[in-house]
């Protein structure tokens, strides 16, 4: 089945609906928002690069002139901005709630929080607007889509080490992050009864590969062309998300060997229980500690 084939079965009319999508200015992002826009959502942009979010803005109008589309600025390393813009979309109103911005290698320090920038952004900030959200996503029936990744599978728990400080390999502490943001969510999702999608769009040429070195990306490019998926078809997995929700241990990827094809939903076997449980308790600790840090009222 192609691409469009599949866009046309499996989607619907978004027309009366709110998107709210962290991270929209990224390859993976901006293609998430096109299929949205052909769905006529409204949009709410949450960016840290008002810049950038406002030439993508310009962008998307120049194809979907009638599009509504709302700008809000956050940095995710900084629990003040999330803060801050959980109380615009309090106001605004959302029906969709799309956690997309992540970082992988990127050069690493400590946010306000006292957490890595890594952890920070791709864990901390987005499980702090889940939980600081939660009595508007439970009372408006807000669907909670969370991008996570193949990298989670990279490493496993160490409460002495929550944010993988002391590890240097970035894959480790990018899946490191991830693993906490899925995880703690399905826990959360299920004590809650709130809606969620887990997914992930395999691996695709966007900003994420940036951290190659020139000379090494000049000799793959090619070759990855064939295993990975450009952000317009990665980008289907995400979307999937947003018709299909998942259950306890489920996520929606690329069907083939998680990084090509279609979506699919597919189990999970790489988290037990307990793990997930433990997860689960030190993410509430990391909310509890983001909160004491804002200064925001």
């Amino acid at each position: 089945m192609c691409t469009e084939k599949w866009f046309k079965k499996n989607t619907a009319d978004l027309g009366e609906k709110t998107v709210a999508i962290t991270g929209a200015t990224g390859g993976l992002g901006e293609a998430w928002c096109r299929w949205l826009l052909r769905l006529n959502a409204s949009l709410i942009l949450i960016n840290r690069n008002a810049e950038r979010a406002e030439q993508l803005r310009t962008k998307l109008l120049i194809q979907y002139p009638n599009a509504e589309i709302t700008l809000l600025s956050a940095d995710m390393e900084q629990i003040d901005d999330v803060e801050a813009v959980c109380t615009e979309l309090e106001k605004i109103g959302f029906d969709y709630l799309l956690l997309n911005a992540g970082a992988y290698a990127i050069p690493r320090h400590k946010c306000p929080t006292g957490y890595g920038n890594v952890f920070q952004i791709n864990f901390a900030s987005p499980y702090y607007m889940v939980r600081r959200l939660l009595p508007y996503i439970k009372a408006h029936r807000v669907h909670t889509v969370a991008v996570g990744s193949i990298a989670h599978n990279y490493s496993k728990t160490d409460v002495d080490d929550i944010d993988f400080s002391s590890r240097k390999a970035a894959s480790k502490v990018y899946g490191n992050a991830k693993r906490y943001l899925m995880f703690s969510l399905y826990e959360l999702a299920g004590k809650e009864q709130i809606s969620l999608s887990v997914v992930h769009p395999g691996i695709s040429f966007t900003g994420i590969t940036d951290h190659y070195p020139k000379w090494l990306f000049f000799f793959i490019k090619h070759p990855m062309k064939w295993i990975f998926m450009k952000p317009k078809k990665a980008s289907l997995c995400l979307l999937a998300g947003m018709f299909e929700p998942t259950d306890y241990m489920e996520w929606i990827g690329p069907r083939f060997f998680d990084v090509w094809g279609l979506p699919k939903k597919k189990k999970l076997r790489t988290c037990t229980r307990a793990e997930s449980q433990l997860i689960t308790e030190r993410a509430e600790a990391v909310y509890t500690k983001c909160s004491e840090k804002k200064t925001v009222l």
